[in-house]
């Protein structure tokens, strides 16, 4: 089958969305503050030593989406044209509710002062001491698109995504749903509980590597989901998926590590598979850094498929965690090292002249989230 050449995370969604119905950005809890610019890092050069070998393609070119293994993709790459000119129209519908943490068993809520941090352990600058996280209350939004082809009682295969809402995937499933070339799927977007990074809610939710959120999502999210949006939602983890960008990729992952038996599928975008755990924990002292030093080489692989994507510009140590295990793009290439040892099926993406989670700069806004999100031919593994 001839692919469309497409954006970058065209290729991911329907990499997740065709496997699962087959088989069967960052929201606060208070209105978000301005964004401070990341300060711009060192382009990586893909081919360096001890980063995995991998196939460059043309500039412009993405791989194919049912192809396991390491790939190099250019520059620039034109808009896919399902989202070329969004009007917000949608034929499906997005239902929105929200969700108080005094209503939350697993997660009854925390908070970082404003304009403070932490500081390393003097005595293991691993551990970030922070003492100005405490308790506190928040309100998350919880977002819903329910395709107009959604057969009321039927099960439905979905995607949970972190940092909701994310319109634009609503938009891309809309239109790749009515197109026939994706199936009838849920698309579930759940904010954040606040804050990001160590001693928030963000933080504790995304980047503690345990069961947790899963469990989170599991018995306090799916139940309303299923209720206020009136559909049911199936429990083969062949039909379910997680999404996400930075710590919320490494929560896609982390949801599908410690219950394979619920998620087969996992997309991520600049994963923060980096040692960003807070509080510690001795059991996993590295935080998701754990995945490609101890837990995926040291166990049987899971039955999990899994789609990476890191930009050559992405996110380098913090001038105050200089624990060697912070550079996002290391990070990354070990994890596909670590998966293609064990036999995982997985595809990864080292994008050029991309930042963390391929915002996009300058000329190349091609590339940034509003233009990532669609159209290719539906295929079967």
């Amino acid at each position: 089958m001839k692919l469309r050449t497409l954006t970058l995370r065209s290729v991911a969604i329907l990499l997740i969305a065709t496997a699962v119905g087959t088989a069967f950005a960052q929201t606060t809890a208070t209105p978000p503050a301005q964004k401070t610019e990341r300060p711009t890092f060192p382009a990586r050069d893909p081919h360096s030593v001890g980063y995995v070998p991998a196939k460059e393609l043309p500039d412009g070119d993405v791989p194919p989406a049912n192809a396991d293994g390491n790939f190099i993709i250019g520059a620039t790459h034109p808009a896919a044209p399902e989202l070329s000119a969004l009007d917000g129209t949608l034929q499906g519908r997005v239902i929105e509710f929200t969700m108080d943490s005094a209503d939350s068993k697993i997660y009854p809520g925390i908070a970082r002062e404003p304009h403070t941090f932490g500081t390393p352990d003097p005595t293991d600058p691993a551990k970030l001491v922070v003492t100005t996280s405490h308790p506190a209350p928040y309100t998350r939004h919880v977002f819903v698109y329910v395709p107009k082809q959604y057969v009321p009682g039927s099960l439905a295969p979905f995607m949970v995504g972190a940092d909701g809402p994310d319109r634009l995937l609503f938009s891309a499933l809309d239109k790749l749903i009515a197109e026939q070339k994706v199936p009838v799927m849920v698309a579930i977007s759940i904010g954040n509980g606040g804050g990001d990074a160590q001693g928030s809610e963000r933080g504790l939710e995304y980047d503690t590597m345990s069961d947790a959120y899963a469990e989170f999502v599991e018995k306090e999210v799916l139940p309303l989901v299923e209720a206020k949006a009136n559909v049911k939602l199936t429990k083969d983890p062949d039909g379910r998926a997680t999404i996400g960008n930075s710590s919320g990729g490494s929560c896609a992952l982390i949801m599908a590590w410690y219950h394979p038996e619920r998620y087969h599928r996992v997309l991520t975008y600049s994963g923060t598979y980096v040692n960003q755990q807070w509080p510690y924990n001795p059991k996993s002292p590295r935080g998701a850094w754990e995945f490609h030093e101890h837990l995926i080489p040291e166990n049987p692989a899971k039955p999990i498929r899994i789609w990476m994507e890191v930009g050559d510009r992405d996110l380098l140590p913090p001038r105050l965690m200089q624990d060697n295990m912070h550079d996002w793009v290391l990070a990354n290439e070990r994890m596909s090292s670590v998966l293609a040892d064990k036999g995982y099926h997985y595809q990864f993406v080292f994008a050029r002249n991309a930042v963390h989670v391929d915002r996009g700069q300058g000329a190349d806004a091609a590339r940034s989230a509003g233009v990532r999100l669609a159209g290719l031919p539906a295929f079967e593994w």
